[in-house]
């Protein structure tokens, strides 16, 4: 029975952590920052929505048709929002450095952008959700090892 319990409190965290991760994401992505029309806008607003099914879906009786997919799972969308934030990080563009124009004036306006940029393309909330996310992920994964191996 203490197992039982257990195993609906991790589902619940995860679910708390999916739900919290999946809207921040939305609302990043479709926020007043212009992102949606960016890749890592997209990728985080399509993240954002598989996230936010996976959280209210661990709350529902179904959760354990997903069996032990659910850790990995959530490791794996740690990982993409992870990434995502270093390759904004790294190139100071939401486009992942692709699509800069080029031209006789573009490059004081594409070398003072990035630099503009750069300092704003960390969003340390969302690193901070995903490295819980991950850690979330982790827990669940080891839990349902050391559950089938009772």
């Amino acid at each position: 029975m203490d197992s039982m319990n257990t195993t609906a409190t991790t589902r619940q965290y995860g679910a708390a952590i999916a739900l919290v991760s999946g809207l921040y994401s939305l609302v990043s992505a479709t926020g007043g920052t212009g992102m949606m029309g960016s890749n890592s806008g997209l990728l985080m607003a399509l993240l954002g929505v598989i996230v936010v099914v996976h959280g209210v879906f661990l709350l529902t009786p179904y959760a354990s048709r997903l069996g032990k997919a659910s850790g990995p799972l959530m490791i794996g969308y740690s990982l993409v929002m992870l990434i995502n934030q270093a390759l904004v990080g790294v190139t100071g563009s939401t486009n992942w450095g692709m699509g800069m124009g080029s031209g006789t004036d573009g490059g004081m306006t594409g070398s003072m952008g990035s630099t503009i940029t750069a300092g704003m393309g960390w969003d340390l909330g969302m690193a901070a959700l995903a490295v819980l996310m991950l850690i979330s992920g982790v827990i669940m994964t080891n839990r349902s090892a050391s559950e089938a191996e009772m």
